[in-house]
């Protein structure tokens, strides 16, 4: 990266950035500033964050010559460039994600900053100013000391906590730090702060605590104020029995926190209310929680205005001091969980005065929230499932069979609200979620419901939505929202299996879904922290466990490649989706340890260290065949990684395992005479084509003979998750696009259309829906599709060579059994569109390229057609720079 130091142009050019006011009638914009991928973000700890943007600018060939930042800690300096923490000067680069390097910054500090860039015509673009805020930095700048309760661990009902306090001076500005280990909610004189839900995120808690920041300058007010904090036990005191032995865990203790409410005065003074020995507690409604289970609220235990600075607490209690659980507290920088969508009933069925049923319609992961009168103390209960039986109420065998309850006194999915009888009650839960579509309501004494009195609340961390499809086919539509609902409904800070019977992080399924989340939302943030998870679970050897994070579950003999390839596979996908290296710079020694562990076990290259093709429709694949392949790409991800950084030692041994890991796969399981690996399965063939097992002298072949097998199998998949990750992409990226597509499309089993016309609105867990096991209805294993259809139909693809979509690679395909087909994609530099229409004549197709990136696009002719952009005959193969095009095939 070479920086400009020509005084004459440097001072043209502030001058211009000084004294010029007026609006540009250049066409250029610089927008969507983010530090660290978020739009002004507060609690930032990294001390150099990343800094990007993008230019809409929708001329041809429109591009960045040069950017020049400019950072500063008040918004009129930076204006005037004045009190300048950092100024890159004018650096001719068409980079537009950049880490910060001026000068070191303080804690608790606001940062403002803008961009300003040369266009395609050398005009000054400048950005409006963006702005981050500094967090604590470092845990030796809490203030606040952990408290509790003092309860031991089977205590069920719920902590509340108050404390009120008086600020000296005006106020200016506020900020609340706070960090649990469970959940919590907090509440400013009466009113919750923020719209986040089960914060903090889940981490191992005795190695890394993630605490959130918020403004609450508008909650506070001269005068008494209260601060009221209720905790939740999350799956940091897992009180439920179930296999997978959270109630085990190392960290298990009764839940706690710590918080400093730091404010700031219009004299520049600060004062922190912090968490300590001045604090009270007591119990309240909120009788049972559990992260697993549900929730049981008691409505004659409420304690009206509990969060007000005139409530009489004198019955309250004294707290217990805590130990930190960890002296790794860190900032929860990511998309927050939100209620996302509310959904009302599209029916309800009364069976008697006490039993009514609630259909969403549609399957979600998330709570309900009912409005009932009653007598004081009936008992409501509300089941939540995602099937009903022949009886028409609710279900629950398919997803309560890992749960192991000692008595009935917590039923699964089941909330249990008992009313005060003042009246209409309104209740919700705040420590839970669930997985379901039905909701079976049961009362102790009769009550009349309406379908307005239950609403759903669609929950999953809140991440923009990036991608989109629409076609001439309603079920691939289909298919793409119901698989966009399954990944929403697995993603709570990290992604999960399944939101109703297990809720954890599989490792598997997180990758194998990991290019369908990235093409259609914007979820780095929560990758990340959940990479920072496998490194805190990660042994000293460098194996993983299947799930993550564990309280010790699955460092077992089955978790190997094919699951907790996760370590090398999202750090990379993260590389080639946003050109952003911090994933894999952050995780590279990880990387290593895993592969020279997975070597270490291995005899010539080849392992056996894995689970295998998980629920396949009919055939089975070789073990050691599918585990040796993802142990190749491994090897592969950290041999380029190690190239990427510069660490040439570990390039050439990295690189050399990594052939001799694809010859020895080659010397067993290849047959070159008649171009098939292992038995010939559809899994073993994509495989082989999917991650470049194959010589490329064979691949075509390969791929035919592929489709030979899909053929042979009655056009329908015979896969599991390796090879429904694996087979649309073999096929499509390899000249079998239509074969590709006739498998999307099925609508008979097996098949994802299948589950879609069975009424299906997330993907399923088996392919055979009279399945005895492996059969959640909200699954994300599967996944792989909502990815493809970006690629394999709607060609956007990315360019390893430039990657984050700086160059993209365009190579749709205009299959039969499609009239029309779109695909869009907001990449790192604006939005990416790809539709085609067939017609009388052959064949439209619209390209839109953003600014700052360009596209080699190559279309598959038809025989007998020819390519015309503008009137004129190209080539099938073109260089494309930013723009849009519309091209006629006929």
């Amino acid at each position: 990266m070479k920086i400009l130091k020509v005084n004459s142009l440097k001072y043209l050019f502030v001058f211009s950035l000084i004294f010029i006011s007026i609006p540009s009638v250049n066409a250029t914009e610089i927008v969507k500033l983010k530090c660290e991928h978020l739009v002004n973000p507060i609690g930032i700890d990294n001390p150099n964050p990343r800094l990007s943007w993008m230019m809409d600018d929708e001329r041809k060939g429109a591009l960045q010559r040069a950017y020049r930042i400019i950072v500063s800690t008040d918004s009129l300096q930076l204006k005037n460039k004045m009190n300048v923490q950092w100024d890159t000067d004018q650096v001719h680069s068409g980079n537009s994600l950049i880490t910060y390097k001026g000068r070191a910054l303080l804690p608790f500090t606001k940062y403002f900053w803008r961009v300003e860039v040369l266009d395609k015509d050398s005009k000054l673009v400048s950005s409006r100013i963006s702005s981050f805020e500094t967090g604590m930095m470092g845990a030796e700048n809490w203030k606040g000391t952990w408290i509790s309760d003092g309860k031991d661990i089977n205590t069920r009902q719920a902590p509340y906590f108050r404390k009120v306090f008086e600020p000296v001076k005006q106020i200016k500005s506020a900020r609340a730090y706070i960090v649990a280990s469970g959940l919590y909610e907090l509440y400013l004189n009466g009113t919750k702060v923020g719209n986040h839900r089960l914060d903090p995120m889940y981490t191992r808690f005795d190695r890394r605590n993630l605490y959130v920041t918020y403004d609450v300058t508008a909650n506070l007010k001269q005068g008494k104020n209260a601060v009221g904090v209720i905790l939740g036990n999350g799956w940091y005191n897992h009180q439920a029995m179930a296999v997978w032995n959270f109630d085990k865990a190392p960290w298990r203790a009764r839940p706690a926190f710590c918080l400093d409410l730091r404010i700031t005065y219009t004299d520049g003074t600060t004062e922190a209310i912090t968490s300590g020995s001045d604090w009270k507690t007591s119990f309240g409604p909120i009788i049972s929680n559990n992260i697993y289970t549900a929730e049981h609220y008691d409505a004659r235990l409420e304690q009206k205005g509990w969060n007000k600075a005139d409530f009489d607490d004198t019955k309250w209690h004294g707290i217990s001091l805590r130990a930190s659980p960890s002296k790794n507290i860190v900032s929860q920088t990511m998309y927050p969980i939100r209620n996302v969508e509310e959904i009302k009933a599209k029916s309800l069925r009364k069976f008697n005065d006490t039993t009514y049923l609630y259909n969403l319609g549609r399957n979600i992961a998330g709570v309900s929230k009912i409005k009932v009168s009653g007598k004081k103390g009936t008992i409501v209960k509300l089941k939540h499932a995602e099937r009903l039986d022949a009886n028409g109420r609710a279900d629950l065998s398919n997803i309560d069979v890992y749960y192991r309850p000692t008595d009935h006194t917590d039923p699964f999915q089941t909330d249990i609200f008992i009313l005060n009888g003042e009246g209409e009650e309104e209740f919700m839960p705040l420590f839970n979620y669930k997985g379901f579509q039905y909701v079976e309501v049961s009362s102790s004494e009769p009550v009349k419901l309406e379908e307005k009195n239950l609403v759903a609340y669609f929950m999953h961390s809140d991440v923009p939505s990036t991608g989109k499809i629409a076609s001439s086919n309603p079920l691939i539509d289909k298919i793409w929202w119901a698989t966009n609902n399954s990944y929403l409904s697995n993603l709570f800070g990290f992604p999960t299996d399944c939101p109703q019977r297990e809720k954890n992080g599989w490792t598997g399924d997180g990758h194998f879904a990991i290019e369908t989340g990235l093409y259609n939302f914007d979820a780095l943030t929560i990758y990340e922290k959940w990479l920072g998870d496998h490194r805190d679970e990660q042994q000293p050897n460098g194996v993983l466990p299947d799930i993550i994070p564990t309280s010790g579950w699955g460092y077992g003999t089955a978790n190997g490649t094919d699951w907790t390839s996760t370590i090398a596979i999202i750090p990379w996908n993260i590389y080639m989706f946003y050109g952003d290296t911090k994933a894999l710079a952050d995780n590279y020694k990880n990387i290593k340890q895993y592969v020279n562990y997975v070597n270490n076990i291995s005899k010539d290259g080849l392992t056996t260290f894995g689970r295998g093709d998980w629920v396949p429709v009919k055939s089975t694949s070789n073990l050691e065949y599918t585990s040796s392949v993802y142990f190749y790409v491994d090897a592969d991800i950290l041999a380029k990684t190690a190239k990427l950084f510069n660490y040439q030692n570990d390039y050439l041994v990295y690189s050399a395992l990594a052939k001799k890991i694809k010859k020895a796969i080659n010397d067993k399981y290849f047959d070159a005479t008649n171009v098939t690996y292992g038995s010939g399965v559809q899994t073993e063939l994509s495989m082989a084509l999917q991650w470049n097992i194959v010589e490329d002298q064979y691949r075509a072949k390969l791929a035919a003979n592929l489709a030979k097998r899909v053929a042979a199998d009655g056009m329908h998949i015979d896969v599991g998750v390796l090879g429904a990750k694996a087979v649309l992409n073999a096929l499509s990226d390899n000249g079998q696009a239509e074969t590709a597509y006739k498998l999307a499309a099925q609508h008979t089993y097996p098949g994802w259309g299948w589950w879609i016309v069975n009424g299906a609105t997330t993907l399923h867990e088996n392919w055979d829906m009279q399945a005895t096991r492996d059969i959640s209805d909200n699954h994300m294993m599967f996944g792989e599709i909502g990815g493809w259809f970006f690629k394999g139909i709607g060609g956007i693809k990315i360019d390893e060579k430039q990657p984050g979509f700086k160059n993209i690679l365009l190579h749709p395909h205009f299959v039969d059994g499609l009239e029309h087909f779109t695909a869009s994609h907001e990449s790192p530099y604006g939005t990416i569109l790809s539709s085609w229409k067939k017609n009388k004549n052959g064949i439209k197709y619209d390209v839109k390229i953003p600014a700052n990136s360009t596209a080699s696009l190559e279309i598959q002719v038809i025989s007998g057609k020819k390519i015309y952009l503008n009137g004129k005959v190209v080539a099938n193969k073109q260089e494309l720079s930013a723009g849009s095009y519309s091209f006629e095939m006929r």
